[in-house]
């Protein structure tokens, strides 16, 4: 017998399912996703702390779910929407299903709900706080409940990179490539001696990211979101990444900015992505801005200034760099051709670069891969020099 949830939205709109996953009620900020395909990279994705997603598409858990596949290595999500969840998972590489998946997690669920009404609801009035409850014993106090998400602060001014990406010291990340386990793209350049050593900083990072630099031949370690340039340094690295990540960048920007700024100095190669392109950005002056709905998908094209080139990218943000006021030594190199939002930004004359979107994911399928070639080219380039 299938159980009642509600998801309770901040504009006052109660809308019925039902609930799988963990018995529990959860309140966070409601967004929608709409790939097709990749439901359990997002799930697992540290960029959507305290989020709840609503799912385009509407069958999710058609392949199940596997180990493999995962983006950290616990589920950050606050809460799922679908239309309709698929009880019994086909695929070949299938190691469970979404319901066992989540309630082991202690992640709620609710399916049977108009996720189109929903979609249309946030395209028109924007980011929405939600509560998410499967548990029987709330479902009888509505205005309560409204009350209760109401009151929940929001996302604006909330440093999440500090918690999701906390960790004491360094990590070396030495788990296989990107495909599966079959090794990688570039060329280590004579063994471990020859090997790039790229420094990661932790916001919230994507095990994919850490998975195409060990492509491309890179010795990777992984260092907190409260790692000090002091201690970037003393790993002696050849380049730096900033990872993606969830929050308000201008909170996260309290400890990080000034240890991107020594990283600036330093003169090495520097590579954001999501919240590290934000983050790089407040360290050279610009600012940032919460979003209407975000950008949160797999078919999102972006347009290269310089060559009219148009790719297809991944993007899941609710903050956005604000250029209105560039600094003479930054160049915005490519924009969203939906809203014209900054989507990569460079240094003039320096190896230093970012990008709002994910270039570890392959929606082009991989034209976006090369922001990494590109990254490994600079940093061999400045070992070299």
């Amino acid at each position: 017998m299938r159980k009642r949830a509600l998801l309770v939205l901040s504009n006052g709109v109660v809308m019925e399912g039902y609930g799988f996953g963990a018995e529990k009620t959860v309140v966070a900020e409601v967004c929608f996703h709409t790939g097709m395909t990749g439901y359990q990279e997002i799930m697992s994705d540290p960029s959507y702390a305290e989020q709840i997603v609503c799912f385009t598409f509407p069958h999710v858990g058609i392949p199940g779910v596997n180990l493999e596949d995962r983006e950290s290595d616990r589920l950050w999500i606050k809460g799922v929407v679908v239309k309709d969840r698929e009880r019994y998972p086909s695929n070949c590489r299938s190691e469970g299903d979404v319901e066992g998946w989540l309630r082991e997690e202690g992640v709620p669920g609710i399916e049977g709900i108009d996720t189109r009404r929903l979609t249309l609801m946030l395209r028109e009035e924007g980011f929405l706080k939600g509560l998410l409850t499967t548990e029987e014993d709330m479902l009888g106090d509505e205005s309560g409940l409204l009350a209760r998400v109401r009151a929940w602060e929001g996302l604006e001014g909330l440093d999440l990179a500090g918690k999701v990406g906390a960790r004491e010291g360094s990590e070396t990340w030495d788990r296989g490539g990107s495909f599966f386990g079959r090794g990688g793209l570039g060329d280590s350049g004579g063994g471990e001696r020859g090997r790039c050593h790229v420094v990661v900083v932790d916001y919230g990072c994507k095990h994919m990211i850490l998975r195409k630099l060990v492509d491309y031949g890179c010795r990777v370690t992984l260092v907190g979101a409260r790692a000090t340039f002091g201690e970037i340094e003393a790993l002696k690295p050849d380049g730096v990444v900033l990872s993606n990540g969830p929050g308000d960048p201008a909170a996260t920007g309290a400890y990080a900015v000034s240890m991107i700024g020594g990283l600036l100095e330093s003169g090495l190669p520097i590579l954001g992505i999501c919240l590290g392109h934000q983050l790089l950005s407040l360290s050279l002056g610009l600012s940032t801005k919460k979003m209407k709905t975000g950008h949160h998908g797999a078919n999102h094209p972006v347009l290269c200034l310089g060559t009219g080139e148009v790719k297809i990218t991944s993007q899941n943000h609710g903050f956005d760099v604000d250029a209105s006021s560039l600094p003479e030594s930054v160049e915005v190199c490519e924009r969203s051709l939906f809203d014209g939002s900054v989507a990569a930004l460079k240094v003039k004359g320096r190896p230093i670069f970012s990008v709002q979107y994910h270039p570890e994911a392959s929606p082009g399928p991989r034209e976006t891969g090369i922001i990494f070639g590109a990254f490994v080219e600079a940093v061999r380039g400045e070992q070299s020099s």
